[in-house]
């Protein structure tokens, strides 16, 4: 299925960053960073379990970010506050 396919389907915009443009990629480069501080290069998925993934996960979308008025990721797409989870 193409982009514009999907575009139209979920009526959501795509956009399509410059190839080697990471400043159009803020959000993506930054997760990334945060995945690289799990994941240093090089390492070996062949022994990465789901659960083990889930959790990394977990850890970063319960990360309050500045961009986000230091809120979670979790928080603004549940729209529910973790404060008092833990």
């Amino acid at each position: 299925m193409n982009a514009e396919r999907i575009a139209l389907k979920s009526r959501c915009q795509v956009y399509f960053a410059d190839p080697y443009s990471s400043c159009q990629r803020g959000t993506n480069e930054n997760t990334n960073g945060l995945l690289r501080q799990y994941f240093p290069k090089g390492s070996d998925f062949s022994a990465l379990t789901v659960e083990s993934a889930n959790r990394v996960v977990a850890k970063i979308n319960l990360r309050p970010r500045k961009r986000l008025g230091w809120k979670t990721p979790y928080e603004v797409y549940a729209g529910v506050s973790v404060a008092l989870m833990g």
